[in-house]
């Protein structure tokens, strides 16, 4: 399964709603996706309209043995295309190393999951702390979501080459990282000088869209609802933004059993 690995270097620059927008454009083109919440927040969780669930990615990752994974899993409010394993604050508790395949026990637990996703999407915690190293080992892709902000270069880079030491180390599957900006608004001269630091400093590594500032996501996401349903023009403007997002990070549609 293709599983894209949502990471960022600090809090507050949307990488959450970067996650559910992927989810909605998968939604909307008909795949399966499953929701992975590493983040003890849980804000892609509440996102997705899943409350008080029996289990949480605590007791996966407590267990991975098989079969735990499986009955963690729950459908969404979006419907049973998107489902989901929830955050719980006890994920605190997990971002530290515990023995010597510590990090390797997200990728343990979705070894047992049946193949029917097209798209495997992990809402990292805000760090490159134990859980985010799990998700890097578990992943075939990795998005990195900054913002247009004085610290966005520095942050981009030590999540760049986080995961180009895992890449090479430990997880071979693992594809280059890619970058996207997220919480633009071109009309403010920071946001495009920013904008054009990162690019010159990593290139194609930087996604060509960019997702802009607006109000909708925060809506959306509070209704519980996929961007791709909520009806009005900046819901529709960022339907398209995140069509291609997923376009570039998922171009293939994978069909499993």
């Amino acid at each position: 399964m293709q599983t894209l690995a949502v990471l960022s270097m600090k809090g507050g620059v949307g990488k959450t709603t970067v996650t559910l927008g992927m989810a909605s454009a998968a939604w909307q083109r008909g795949e399966r996706v499953l929701v992975i919440d590493l983040d003890p927040q849980g804000n892609a969780t509440m996102g997705l309209g899943v409350a008080n669930p029996e289990f949480t990615m605590n007791d996966v990752l407590a267990d991975p043995r098989p079969g735990i994974a499986a009955d963690a899993i729950v459908d969404s409010a979006w419907g049973n295309r998107v489902q989901v394993l929830a955050a719980d604050r006890a994920l605190e508790h997990r971002n530290t190393i515990e023995g010597p395949l510590s990090s390797q026990r997200l990728r343990i637990a979705l070894g047992n999951l049946p193949r029917q996703y097209d798209l495997v999407l992990i809402d990292c915690p805000p760090s490159l702390g134990e859980m985010t190293r799990n998700a890097l080992h578990a992943a075939t892709d990795a998005l990195v979501v900054t913002e247009p902000a004085y610290f966005a270069l520095a942050g981009a880079e030590q999540a760049v080459e986080a995961v180009d030491v895992i890449r090479l180390a430990s997880n071979p599957i693992l594809n280059p990282a890619r970058i996207v900006l997220n919480r633009v608004r071109p009309t403010v001269a920071e946001h495009r000088n920013r904008s054009t630091e990162l690019r010159e400093a990593f290139g194609p590594v930087v996604l060509d869209i960019e997702v802009p500032e607006r109000n909708a996501i925060t809506q959306a996401e509070a209704a519980g609802m996929p961007i791709h349903a909520w009806d009005s023009p900046a819901g529709k403007e960022l339907a398209t933004v995140f069509d291609q997002v997923i376009a570039i990070m998922s171009p293939k549609k994978r069909l499993w059993g």
